[in-house]
């Protein structure tokens, strides 16, 4: 009995994966980002967007994605439509607006604009994790 409650554990974890460590608020997320010398990923949302729920429901639940962003990233969501608290350069024209910040809050890039698949994804927090990693040996 005890084999087959583990084998259904671990199929549910394979199944499901893990999910994002999402930081509640942007100043939380800035403030870990800070403590732990990571970027922050931010994105800004909307519940009611049809692209949003797509970006959430593949890309992000992706295991490879959710691994990365879990070990190199401080990760954060915002969604317009619950009226957030997040710095106004930080607003996009449309939903989803993926941002990479700096811990001092600075933007590294402009937004990643849309529902944006898995594997360019996963090129995307690469760049930026190298990019972040040169900044910071530059000083």
């Amino acid at each position: 009995m005890v084999k087959i409650v583990l084998i259904l554990l671990f199929s549910a974890f394979a199944l499901f994966g893990g999910s994002i460590k999402w930081e509640k608020d942007y100043s939380t997320a800035i403030a870990k980002a800070k403590s732990m010398n990571k970027p922050l990923m931010f994105i800004v949302s909307n519940h009611n967007c049809h692209y949003c729920v797509q970006y959430e429901g593949t890309t992000l639940r992706d295991s490879k994605v959710v691994q990365k962003l879990n070990n190199d990233f401080v990760s954060s969501i915002a969604y317009i439509d619950e009226n957030p608290i997040f710095p106004h350069q930080l607003e996009v024209p449309g939903t989803p607006g993926t941002w990479f910040i700096k811990p001092n809050g600075e933007p590294m890039f402009e937004p990643i604009m849309g529902a944006v698949g898995s594997e360019d994804f996963l090129k995307a927090l690469n760049i930026v994790k190298e990019e972040y990693k040169k900044s910071t040996t530059r000083k």
